[in-house]
């Protein structure tokens, strides 16, 4: 009898079942990443997603991970893709932002995170800033506060827009854009609650998102000159007939010019 033959009735014997997984692990020494059980083993993950984070991960930094670049590699088609893109993002592995360069031109930021829980830790343990007057309601500086106000109170008008803290401040700048632009706040509002689907709304963030970002409104127009008001010239008294008659300067009215060129 061989080993293998042999360590079978062992297993059986010590209670582990016959069938199953089992592992023939061999030492990585490169070109290799390392996954957390967190991600591999997520309980609320599709499969799509937790293979896409491990792809992204396992790349060298400034790789482009738009969605196209994406679907050019896989089989899985954009919407697929762009669904995992929102799970991950929903559930803290990534971060993306939108940033406008100097040029013009507007690109997306991507931030892979291998330990979600780990950088959320540190980002609640750094220092708070050192407290600043508080702005008055009218400059930009009160935006922040005013956006992060009014996204924590979504869940007062539907419990399914529940937010976490990361969310409330991820999501802050995209809501300040839209009051710099002279929304008011209850508007707002109402554009982020109006018309909500029936279905559950399984990553509230990611909902929230695409609305900020599809419905933004575009900047007010520049506020047209006023003219200032034609003011007419002051009463002045004749010389000759003190008659009274306006003009910019003291003298003749007109009839008496006239009269006087006659003459």
């Amino acid at each position: 009898m061989t080993e293998q033959q042999t360590s079978a009735p062992a297993r059986a014997k010590s209670g582990h079942p016959a069938g199953g997984v089992e592992h023939v692990t061999e030492p990585h020494h490169d070109r290799f990443v390392v996954v957390g059980n967190h991600l591999a083993q997520h309980p609320e993950l599709s499969l799509t997603a937790i293979g896409l984070a491990v792809h992204i991960q396992s790349l060298p930094a400034r790789t482009p991970i738009g969605i196209k670049t994406l679907t050019a590699k896989f089989p899985e088609g954009e919407i697929r893709i762009a669904a995992a893109l929102r799970e991950l993002e929903a559930h803290g592995y990534l971060a993306r932002t939108k940033e406008r360069l100097q040029s013009g031109h507007v690109v997306t930021r991507t931030i892979s995170y291998n330990k979600p829980r780990l950088a959320m830790a540190r980002a609640l343990a750094e220092p708070a800033p050192r407290p600043t007057p508080a702005p008055s309601p009218q400059t930009p500086a009160a935006a922040p506060r005013t956006a992060m106000d009014l996204l924590a109170g979504l869940r007062a008008y539907d419990s399914r827009l529940l937010l976490a803290e990361r969310d409330v401040h991820r999501l802050a700048p995209a809501v300040s854009a839209w009051l710099e632009r002279g929304v008011p706040p209850t508007a707002v509002q109402r554009t982020l609650t109006n018309g909500l689907p029936k279905d559950p709304i399984l990553h509230p963030a990611a909902f929230l998102a695409h609305r900020l970002e599809a419905l933004l409104p575009p900047p007010l127009p520049d506020p047209v000159p006023r003219l200032s008001p034609i003011r007419p010239d002051p009463l002045q008294t004749c010389d000759d007939c003190d008659r009274a008659f306006r003009a910019p300067v003291p003298g003749r009215c007109r009839d008496c010019r006239t009269s006087r060129i006659a003459a």
